[in-house]
């Protein structure tokens, strides 16, 4: 017998990581942060504001560190949904659990009429490394965004809400609930996201799903193979069809895929193979070409080996890149600048470094902000144990409440100042106004 053979895989070289680190260092020391023309609520609503903060601090905190010690995956986040509401309550407020025909998701409002601003939860965690991207952080910040803004918004003569939004890592919360009219009558929303450096704006892809199922003819691969069609041929040329593929598309774009299927047995001809692959993209138009040329390559590869092709798409809603507002993120910007924090804008620290999310589909709908907050070493990527680590850690504590007041007071800007407004509808009209979002790729 053949001893087996225990190769380990050679490790990738570090010095591409180390360039990046150093140039991006570089810039962020030689960057102005983005900063903005409009004043946002008067002085006497932000102490307001920023010393309730201050006095709900502790709170927060330890709702963060007890999601983190609680980690729950997307659609199944009951606990984490009933700490969110409970923190609510004794605070004052009421939530309703389970909005938008979603179990785990929530929504709170105070005041009536006026302009309606809504901050954005996120609870949600990753099988087998708990919060690796942070979801703990984004939850608290935005319910004490809501506190504090909430706190103001009559006087200020409109309103906030807070909605939990399930299982973005995948579920597409947000955009099940977009169409079931959680949103409707909202003019503008609030998020961030921790991360490794302070971004004001930060750009994220869009992503589709693809499953690719050929179906082949089985037969005994060494008596009769001529009487066969291999679906894993099939599977095989597609694949490396997308691989030629990646040579010729933007930079923006990603394409990464895996084998679900390959057959059971080497002696017979597998009669089904399955590829799953997730598609990424910087603008929703060429997202939808890159979905194009997917077909092509699929079909192409059924037919040169004689199969079928079923292919089935977003299993989940597909996500849409995030769409900027500047206005709205340049006071952002100043409202962090007060916590010794320098938001970036777009542009310093290397936009690859990025993922999607589903807030992408409501920046097409209405006005958005998704700033991202440092809490890690710059060499430390989301969806890692050594990012759950540092959203559990004091940096993340520190975050949460930096974050939970720059949330508070951007809201407060948006529904005390009518020009901020104004500006913020305006360049939204500009960037193409709202768009159909599920008929965009039917």
């Amino acid at each position: 017998m053949t001893a087996p053979h225990h190769a380990s895989p050679s490790q990738p070289d570090e010095a591409y990581l180390r360039a990046i680190v150093a140039d991006t260092a570089d810039a962020v020391t030689a960057a102005e942060p983005l900063g903005s023309p409009h004043q946002g609520a008067p002085e006497e609503i932000r102490t307001e504001v920023s010393g309730l903060i201050d006095d709900r601090a502790q709170d927060l905190v330890a709702l963060s560190q007890d999601l983190h010690a609680h980690p729950e995956e997307g659609f199944a986040e009951t606990r984490s949904v009933r700490a969110l509401a409970e923190l609510l309550q004794n605070h004052g407020h009421q939530a309703t659990v389970g909005v938008g025909g979603l179990d785990t998701a929530l929504s709170a409002t105070v005041g009536t009429g006026g302009p309606h601003i809504a901050l954005l939860a996120e609870y949600d965690a990753l099988p087998g490394i708990g919060h690796g991207c942070g979801h703990n952080i984004i939850c608290a910040t935005a319910a004490g965004g809501f506190l504090g803004a909430a706190a103001v918004a009559e006087r200020l003569g409109g309103r906030v809400s807070l909605f939990g939004t399930p299982a973005e890592e995948g579920g597409g919360g947000k955009e099940t609930m977009a169409r079931a009219g959680v949103f409707d009558d909202v003019d503008a929303v609030l998020m961030l996201h921790p991360f490794s450096h302070d971004i004001a704006m930060h750009p994220f892809l869009g992503r589709r799903q693809l499953e690719m199922v050929f179906h082949g003819v089985a037969a005994h691969a060494s008596a009769q193979p001529f009487m066969g069609r291999n679906a894993l041929d099939a599977a095989v040329a597609a694949y490396q069809g997308v691989a030629a593929l990646r040579q010729h598309l933007p930079g923006t774009d990603r394409v990464h895929g895996v084998f679900t299927d390959g057959g059971a047995r080497p002696n017979v001809v597998p009669d089904r193979a399955a590829l799953l692959f997730y598609l990424r993209s910087g603008r929703p138009e060429t997202l939808r070409d890159l979905a194009e040329r997917m077909t092509a390559i699929a079909r192409g590869a059924a037919e040169l080996t004689g199969c079928g092709v079923e292919l089935t798409w977003d299993e989940q809603p597909p996500y849409l890149p995030i769409r900027f507002n500047s206005a709205l993120a340049g006071r952002w910007a100043v409202n962090q600048e007060g916590c010794g924090r320098k938001p970036l804008p777009t542009g310093i620290v290397p936009e690859f470094l990025t993922g999607s999310t589903d807030l992408g589909n409501l920046s097409y709908r209405m006005p958005a902000i998704h700033p991202m907050l440092a809490v890690s070493e710059p060499t430390v990527a989301l969806h890692t144990k050594e990012f759950a680590a540092a959203a559990g850690s004091p940096a993340g504590d520190r975050a949460v409440v930096d974050g939970a007041l720059g949330l508070a007071l951007t809201a407060a800007d948006y529904l005390a100042d009518a020009k901020l407004r104004e500006a913020v509808a305006e360049e939204f009209a500009a960037a193409g106004g709202a768009l159909d979002v599920p008929a965009f790729f039917a």
